[in-house]
């Protein structure tokens, strides 16, 4: 008796000529012994194509003739881009074409701060040190309207769907588009409100940051301050996470960023290191899982939202990312998060705004099916096996300026005095024992 393989046609050859061979494989882990140490090289060779082919500069916005201080972005269209400088011209940008669409001079002096309107495709609000307020429709040379305030302002944010915007002065003052005089007027014994901004999600909440090292938070539905927190130093920008309507994160003078929930103010949620000078400003990505810091030490960091987040609230994270170069002056003034999270904006000093990638790595444009499961496979084997030493290593490899890393290794050696310091005067001479990194930088339990 004669037993024959019988194969059927159609499972072993291509329809096509120009289709691929199918290649069966047996999924069976007894068949494969070496599985582990073969996806083991290629994360390692995965870490080692990320850092070669990282080159995150896009390209510079080059027109203001003066340094940018101001940027603000539009939560519906992926290409609009507005920036103000100290010259006091307004410049509305396409991201596509890498070129202004529309240009002003709004202000006497520097534009403080700029704000779209987001439920038209054009319009925008601008303040500056004239004690003026202007709303612009993005077309025309002439302002659709102007307001006129008591002290020259420093920040402004739009409403998500309502016709208002919020301004920092010596105060907090809501408009409405259709009225001269503000609607609201808020305060609580701040000296100047550095930056102020509605939450993304329950949007009559309102939070400001002033000069006096307070942080309030504000409830437009009954006109009056929900919370207050006295931080040890000065706070320079706040952002909201648009996913976590609780969440909103603070950077601050001390060289660290703060991440608190507003329903508990006694404690940060999350501290967020790594500059070594002040940092200036913060923004969420759209998904709320990342946020870009720009700081005084003219570098630009990406912070993972989920690496230093704990119920406990002693969580300390660091950040994936670094970018510099040495024609960029002070960044510090702002940065922002594109509305695709494929992209971060940053204003220097130098009158350029820069456009980086998100993902240093990531390719630009389209890319062909086989090549995106590629790049899928090699950031999946990366992610598996990124707690072995040498994939650490090499994934967290940047090359820094010699005066970042000197700044860097002096602040951890003065940081592990005072922990030490700390420790043997509560060992020694009954002291109290050291306040939590979470708590260290609240200096008073929060108002209500």
């Amino acid at each position: 008796k004669v037993k024959t393989i019988s194969r059927s046609e159609e499972a072993h050859t291509r329809p096509r000529a120009g289709d691929l061979r199918r290649l069966h494989r047996n999924p069976d882990p007894a068949e494969h012994p070496f599985e582990r140490p073969r996806e083991y090289i290629r994360a390692l060779n995965a870490a080692k194509l990320d850092r070669l082919f990282a080159k995150p500069f896009v390209a510079a916005l080059s027109g203001h003739r003066d340094g940018v201080y101001c940027l603000a972005k539009h939560p519906t269209n992926l290409t609009a881009l507005v920036s103000g400088s100290a010259d006091g011209e307004i410049r509305r940008w396409c991201l596509r074409t890498k070129s202004t669409v529309w240009s002003a001079i709004g202000h006497r002096g520097f534009v403080r701060g700029v704000s779209t309107v987001p439920y038209t495709p054009s319009s925008l609000v601008s303040v500056g040190d004239d004690k003026i307020v202007r709303l612009w429709d993005g077309s025309s040379d002439t302002p659709l309207e102007t307001f006129m305030g008591k002290f020259a302002f420093t920040s402004v944010d739009h409403h998500r769907r309502d016709p208002m915007f919020a301004t920092g002065s010596t105060q907090v003052d809501v408009w409405d588009h259709a009225r001269a005089d503000p609607v609201y007027t808020l305060a609580w014994g701040s000296e100047t409100i550095t930056s102020v901004r509605f939450n993304q999600t329950e949007t009559s909440i309102l939070a400001s940051c002033g000069s006096d090292r307070t942080v309030t938070l504000y409830d437009l539905r009954t006109s009056k301050p929900l919370s207050k927190v006295v931080l040890a130093l000065r706070t320079n920008a706040l952002a909201w996470n648009p996913m976590e309507a609780y969440h909103f994160t603070l950077a601050n003078e001390d060289h660290n960023l703060y991440t608190f929930d507003m329903r508990k103010l006694s404690s940060a949620a999350a501290v967020h290191t790594d500059h070594v000078a002040p940092v200036m400003d913060v923004d969420y990505s759209p998904t709320g899982q990342e946020f870009v810091t720009g700081g005084y030490d003219r570098t630009m960091r990406i912070f993972r939202v989920g690496a230093g987040l704990s119920e406990s609230g002693t969580g300390v994270s660091h950040s994936r990312e670094i970018y510099h170069t040495g024609r960029m002056q002070r960044i510090f003034f702002c940065v922002r998060y594109s509305m695709d999270a494929r992209y971060v904006l940053s204003a220097s000093d130098d009158g350029n705004v820069r456009l980086w990638k998100a993902d240093a790595s990531a390719k630009i444009g389209v890319m062909a099916p086989r090549e995106q499961v590629a790049a899928d496979y090699r950031k999946a084997v990366k992610e598996r096996f990124k707690h072995m030493p040498e994939v650490r290593r090499i994934d967290k490899q940047r090359h820094k300026p010699r005066a970042i890393n000197v700044a860097a290794r002096q602040q951890t050696e003065q940081r592990a005095s005072e922990r030490r310091r700390e420790e043997n005067a509560a060992k020694n001479s009954g002291g109290k024992p050291p306040f939590p990194t979470s708590k260290r930088s609240i200096v008073t339990t929060p108002f209500t």
